[in-house]
């Protein structure tokens, strides 16, 4: 175990007693000797962690300590490793460089043993097959209007090659291996669709933002999928 996992298992122990713990306790419960755990101690106090007591009368972590970026499991390293080649291989090419970036600036705050085993990780993600279906607008601006919560105007053509021109609120975006889907309200059908982000072919954001919050809509959308799943379980 690294010694970064170690501080780590350490705060994560200390968090979950709400009263001081004995350090003899703490000391058996991470299969280390007395003294380690002293000077773990005293290594995350230096960090800023607001950690009482002494020894023969026990350790409290007090409340509002945040783990700084470095303070990751070898496991939290490998899913972050995986789910960034993922969107690397996946995802459009703004989003694929921002997660290759966030990933060299997690690795660049590392102490190195922790940087090397993220750079030699085993895990690895196999390409799309069939490869994703080429896409006439920018995902990275169907994002942008999510945030933003825009009302947008877009063509978009059905699976019997019809084409229609929709105004609709874009509030998620839906990462699948084969296709993306834009979940949105349709001011048409005046009702939540679908629309695979492969078969639009204008997108145009406007100016107005749609009349209702996004988590609003987020959660009115997850209450009809839930009410769906009911319906087909009777």
């Amino acid at each position: 175990m690294s010694r970064a996992t170690r501080l780590l298992d350490l705060l994560q122990l200390l968090r979950r007693h709400r009263y001081p713990v004995a350090g003899a306790e703490l000391a058996r419960e991470l299969d280390i000797s007395l003294r380690t755990l002293y000077r773990d101690i005293a290594a995350l106090q230096a960090q800023g962690a607001h950690i009482e007591g002494e020894p023969g009368v026990g350790y409290v972590l007090r409340p509002g300590y945040m783990l700084p970026p470095l303070m990751l499991s070898q496991e939290e390293l490998e899913a972050l490793v995986l789910g960034t080649r993922w969107v690397v291989d996946r995802a459009d090419s703004r989003l694929a460089e921002a997660a290759q970036n966030a990933l060299t600036k997690i690795s660049a705050v590392l102490p190195k043993d922790l940087s090397d085993d993220l750079e030699a990780t085993g895990l690895i993600v196999a390409p799309a097959w069939p490869p994703l279906e080429k896409h006439a607008i920018d995902l990275g601006d169907v994002r942008m209007a999510i945030r933003r919560e825009s009302r947008v105007e877009m063509h978009y053509i059905d699976l019997k090659g019809v084409t229609t021109e929709r105004t609709v609120w874009p509030i998620a975006l839906g990462f699948f291996d084969h296709v993306r889907l834009l979940i949105g309200w349709c001011e048409m059908r005046e009702a939540f669709r679908h629309f695979r982000t492969d078969r639009i072919v204008r997108w145009a954001p406007t100016e107005h933002r749609y009349p209702k919050r996004r988590a609003v809509l987020l959660k009115a959308w997850n209450a009809e999928r839930e009410a769906e799943k009911a319906k087909y379980q009777h």
